[in-house]
């Protein structure tokens, strides 16, 4: 029933009340409206008003240095007692990498694009809180483990946005951004997705023409490809995890760090960077194809394995693939449209996901914190972002214009004709 009454109020109006509240909050409820009505671009205005609702209370209070004033926090039951205030590194980082794409589009004079400059200056802002030692929003790189892990989602936003989001930042902020990632060197990444981590600072460094290490690199290449088991499945270390692993980590960090190599024509003892990243991404399509088939018709998704509650970052490769443009021949792009519109409105439908300040909870859909693992914080949340890199595209691309097709289980459920599905040997 509260479910039901929720969707009522997004879905149903309220936009003029919204709009007498603030363009952003108008923007969310228009686009909601937008896409309940079957408007042009529905999809799109829906996941634009998402995005934005995710956004505007982190980067509107970082830009002001009042992000750790603000954003209270919530530990996991099972918290292991590290220190909170790496959560601040964890919200920024994760969601600042997963908006990066569409913020990066250029200006224009319509609604989403004055809300996109807004929220792009305010990253900025933000950026240049987070590593000025004066700042109250200085965040913590003389932090414990973790901040590796959070620093590369932070670089990886840099890389995926260098003209939004990096070139425009003063020599001062690039220079001190420079220096915290390098000192993080001191950080030994044990032998799982930590060393991605690792090699996506070094490929940012290498990316703005920085010294960096290649070893840190190649051996994470290295180990990643010596864990992949086939059929587009990539194993955690030494040990297979039937998780969503990866997704938020293994492929989007493995093909965006072999895109920089390839680029700059790194070195790769007895291998060719372009032939590591064509690979990878042929192997990133095949587990694209998986995780399309594991939408339902209602566009649920199995609730399965660690971080659950990272909720539909489980999507960032179908996401990326898109944003690149490749999706494979076997996953037209309305049909990934419509199948991620409706894991995006399966889960952020419930009314629990977000705090009545707009931050968001500890939960899978809704505020679940007995899901929360022991390194989880609301912080780790934002990495749900990711799941909206298709922004990136604008909104006459055909990603946004192709007729909507229904996906594979919801063809299979309705007895329609639907592919097979085969093990690959790639």
């Amino acid at each position: 029933m509260e479910r039901r009454k929720f969707m009522r109020g997004v879905l149903a109006g309220g936009a003029a009340a919204a709009a007498a509240a603030s363009p952003a909050v108008a923007l969310s409820a228009g686009a909601a409206a937008g896409a309940a009505a079957g408007a042009p671009g529905g999809d799109r205005a829906y996941m634009v008003g998402l995005l934005q609702k995710m956004a505007d209370p982190v980067l509107a209070n970082m830009a002001r240095g009042e992000l750790k004033k603000k954003f209270a926090l919530e530990l996991s039951p099972t918290w292991d007692g590290r220190d909170p205030g790496v959560a601040y590194l964890e919200c920024f980082g994760r969601l600042i990498a997963g908006v990066a794409p569409w913020l990066a589009l250029p200006d224009d004079d319509s609604a989403e694009g004055r809300t996109r400059k807004r929220l792009r200056e305010q990253a900025l802002q933000s950026y240049t809180n987070s590593v000025d030692p004066k700042s109250p929003d200085y965040l913590l790189w003389k932090g414990p483990g973790q901040t590796l892990v959070d620093s590369a989602y932070f670089t990886n936003a840099l890389m995926r946005a260098p003209k939004a989001l990096w070139e425009p930042l003063d020599a001062t902020t690039r220079q001190r951004i420079v220096d915290e990632v390098k000192s993080l060197r001191r950080i030994e990444p044990p032998y799982i997705n930590w060393m991605l981590f690792a090699a996506m600072n070094e490929a940012f460094l290498l990316s703005i023409g920085e010294q960096y290490d290649p070893m840190r690199m190649n051996v994470a290449i290295r180990k990643v490809n010596e864990w992949y088991v086939g059929d587009g499945w990539i194993k955690d270390g030494e040990a297979f995890h039937f998780d969503y692993y990866n997704s938020f980590v293994m492929y989007p960090m493995l093909v965006e760090i072999l895109e920089v190599l390839a680029k700059a024509n790194g070195p790769f003892w007895n291998g060719k960077p372009a032939d590591l990243l064509a690979q990878a991404q042929k192997r990133m399509q095949r587990y694209g194809e998986h995780l399309e088939r594991f939408i339902s018709p209602q566009g649920t998704f199995p609730p399965i394995g660690r971080s659950l509650t990272y909720r539909t970052a489980a999507f960032q490769p179908l996401a990326l693939l898109a944003w690149r443009k490749q999706l494979p021949a076997s996953l037209p792009e309305g049909q990934v449209r419509a199948a991620l519109a409706s894991v995006h409105k399966a889960i952020w439908s419930e009314p629990g996901n977000f705090t009545k300040d707009g931050y968001l909870t500890i939960g899978f859909a809704g505020h679940q914190p007995e899901l929360g693992d022991w390194y989880s914080n609301n912080g780790s949340m934002y990495i749900a972002a990711s799941s909206f890199l298709a922004l990136g595209l604008p909104a006459d691309d055909s990603y946004w214009t192709s007729p909507a097709q229904d996906w594979t289980q919801k063809k299979a459920f309705g007895g329609k004709k639907f592919p097979k599905d085969y093990h690959v040997s790639y």
